[in-house]
């Protein structure tokens, strides 16, 4: 009999046939999104996980028809918001509203469900809303309900939210706090097409070319694959190797490389290690692994950490980005000495 943390012989063949589902995934997404490819591949695994994702890029890289296409292919209902200054928390939530019951001729509040109510929902722009309204959006994203007039509303499952910030524009915005910035589980960057990409993009949408989208996955089915995520086996030294990248973040704690208080004045909390570990489930599951390596580790690092360092002003001051500082954090931190051994012995 397995443990409840093993994977029966039925549960590992779903991930088989994850692993077939994901080459079929990027396949649709191909025939919409040009390249990015890395973005589709972080955006499925925080999905996978039940985590949230910030998209940051410039306008016009395509990051709200990626999370339609997304949708459509995974039979998920989608709804966008765009944040505008003068948005209200029940713009996004949902509000009572008086309205006549037919039945006895009186009237009562019925509650009308705001576009929060959905699979995947998109918040465009974010930082353009203020905090109020963020701190609405962002508690439905933790509590996966919302209240209105002392009553409480579940949201549909799976519930997934992607907000997009524009990094160039920051004139009449509120930045997201660090405490909100952690509940996003990782922070893609969407970066813009190589030139071959480019030309393909440009013959695609100038053209008279629509792709035709078949749906791979149901919402019950990325549920399932939601609980055999957390069920991937994690050997000891794979988690202490995640331990000792995050912990390596603090500038206060004893150990740290040395350049660290130099460049970082806050470091990562637990809840980046815990991300860490299921990224790399995620990840070990689209391609087709029951367990998890620290190569793994290493790839979601990006997406997980950028949003949780915070620079200091000589970090700044040499143009050093939080991205750098991963690299350095993973070049600096070695590798636990099981890792090490196996890399050895099959050199």
């Amino acid at each position: 009999m397995s443990s409840p943390n093993e994977l029966t012989p039925a549960e590992a063949q779903v991930v088989k046939d994850l692993a077939a589902a994901y080459e079929k995934l990027t396949e649709q997404i191909g025939r919409v999104i040009v390249g990015q490819k890395g973005v589709v591949e972080q955006l499925l695994m925080a999905m996978f996980s039940r985590g949230h994702c910030l998209l940051v890029g410039v306008p016009g890289l395509a990051k709200t028809l990626l999370v339609s296409t997304v949708s459509k292919i995974l039979h998920l209902s989608f709804k966008r918001v765009q944040f505008t200054p003068d948005l209200m928390p029940s713009d996004i939530t949902g509000t009572d509203i008086l309205q006549d019951d037919p039945d006895t001729g009186r009237r009562k509040f019925t509650f009308l469900q705001g576009p929060i109510f959905a699979n995947m929902v998109l918040a465009d722009e974010i930082n353009r809303t203020p905090p109020k309204t963020q701190a609405a959006l962002l508690e439905a994203m933790q509590e996966h309900r919302v209240t209105a007039g002392g009553q409480s509303y579940q949201l549909p499952e799976p519930f997934f939210v992607l907000a997009t910030q524009n990094p160039i524009e920051q004139e009449g915005t509120y930045p997201l706090p660090e405490a909100q910035l952690d509940r996003f589980m990782f922070n893609i960057i969407v970066g813009y097409p190589n030139r071959a990409e480019e030309l393909q993009i440009m013959k695609q949408t100038t053209s008279t070319y629509k792709p035709q989208l078949d749906a791979i996955l149901t919402g019950e089915q990325i549920m399932k694959l939601q609980e055999i995520v957390r069920q991937v086996v994690v050997a000891d030294h794979v988690y202490s190797y995640a331990c000792d990248i995050v912990r390596a973040t603090r500038p206060r704690d004893p150990g740290v490389p040395k350049w660290v208080p130099d460049l970082v004045s806050w470091g990562a909390g637990p809840r980046a290690s815990q991300y860490l570990i299921l990224g790399g489930k995620s990840r070990a599951i689209l391609h087709g692994r029951l367990h998890v390596t620290t190569d793994d580790i290493k790839e979601v690092a990006y997406p997980v950490l950028r949003h949780r360092l915070v620079t200091t002003f000589n970090a700044d001051a040499e143009g050093v980005t939080t991205d750098d500082i991963i690299t350095k954090l993973i070049q600096a931190i070695p590798l636990p000495q099981e890792e090490a051994a196996m890399k050895v012995k099959r050199a």
